[in-house]
């Protein structure tokens, strides 16, 4: 998963972040309402962790300005026991769930897990293309059902695939999804072909349908057969 941090209290922000990254996610982090608003202009991300109070700007503004501009995003509010009142206008915004302070990291694991789901499974904890299943609690992919053992960037580039299937993806947005912001300052992406490559060939080696095609000049395409 894409996670975007939207904390100002770094004791708070610097655990969630950890937490998550240990599990191989992508984390960014943004520590006041500014620099948000900048990130969600700019990158997609699988989840946003939004706290409403905010130094420079209220987080509230930020869920409009992502439906205003039609961005489908998860949004998880957390917040503290006493502003029920903007809780509740989140929801009403648009956002997906909300969590109070304090919590427990395990908790908000499992929601944020749950809106991503939601988003892009249709709320399923094991997901079947064809020949293709992945079972996104235990992170493990069988294809013609025998177990195949994908990096975890691999597997994620896999969902990011299949999630996307049937549209051209570029290689940019592969390496913003797959490394976060921080590849924006990578000279090529090169890279991606040999994580293409690698995750092509297992599928294949498994007995896997060749669903990966180049989009010369482009990108790739997950195929729909």
């Amino acid at each position: 998963m894409k996670i975007l941090i939207v904390e100002d209290e770094p004791g708070l922000r610097e655990s969630i972040e950890a937490y998550f990254t240990e599990g191989d996610n992508v984390c960014e982090i943004a520590n006041d309402f500014t620099s948000a608003l900048a990130k969600v202009s700019v990158y997609r991300y699988d989840c946003i962790i939004l706290d409403l109070t905010l130094p420079h700007g209220n987080g509230l503004d930020i869920i409009k300005h992502l439906k205003e501009n039609q961005y489908n995003d998860g949004l998880l509010i957390i917040s503290a026991k006493n502003s029920l009142d903007d809780r509740l206008t989140g929801l009403d915004l648009g956002a997906d769930d909300y969590l109070t302070k304090p919590f427990h990291l395990s908790e908000l694991k499992s929601r944020v897990a749950a809106i991503v789901r939601r988003k892009s499974f249709d709320g399923n904890n094991f997901l079947k293309f064809n020949e293709i299943a992945i079972d996104l609690s235990a992170k493990t992919v069988l294809v013609n059902a025998l177990p195949i053992k994908v990096t975890p960037k691999e597997y994620s580039l896999l969902l990011y695939f299949i999630a996307n299937k049937g549209k051209v993806v570029s290689k940019s947005a592969i390496a913003e999804h797959l490394w976060g912001d921080s590849i924006d300052a990578a000279d090529n992406f090169d890279f991606i072909y040999s994580h293409v490559k690698n995750l092509r060939r297992k599928l294949l080696e498994a007995g896997g349908n060749d669903y990966i095609q180049a989009a010369y000049g482009m990108g790739y395409k997950f195929i729909e057969q």
